[in-house]
């Protein structure tokens, strides 16, 4: 049984290179294009693992979703792919005890990661 990914994103051409890139790697994915779309998508479907934007429809869109998606699928692996820093110099750092309670990720990646490390880390995660 192959393992679905959710990814969201509002940048159409990211969110369909991450498609292809996801499927390339063996998993069915489903797409949406926003925060609203993926907590309309998480009521009737429960992904194996997430990956999502951070600023979409609000600054914090990814963080919201991913406390939404915790709340009802707390063991479903998550990652927030982002630019922000890039764009803002803000960093976020999940490995203090401070973020954890607030940010529900399980992992951080700057956007433009390589797909070999992409593949390595949604495998560590699904522990793969």
């Amino acid at each position: 049984m192959k393992k679905t990914i959710l990814i969201v994103d509002d940048d159409m051409d990211y969110l369909f290179q991450m498609k292809l890139k996801v499927e390339q790697f063996g998993f069915d994915t489903i797409t949406a294009d926003g925060q609203k779309e993926a907590e309309s998508i998480i009521e009737t479907v429960r992904p194996d693992l997430a990956i999502l934007d951070l600023m979409m429809e609000s600054d914090d869109s990814g963080f919201i979703l991913a406390y939404k998606i915790k709340r009802m699928y707390p063991d479903v692996p998550i990652i927030i792919a982002t630019a922000v820093t890039a764009e803002t110099g803000i960093t976020f750092d999940i490995n203090t005890d401070e973020n954890k309670q607030w940010i529900k990720a399980d992992l951080f990646l700057d956007k433009g990661i390589r797909a070999d490390q992409l593949q390595r880390e949604i495998n560590k995660l699904l522990k793969i």
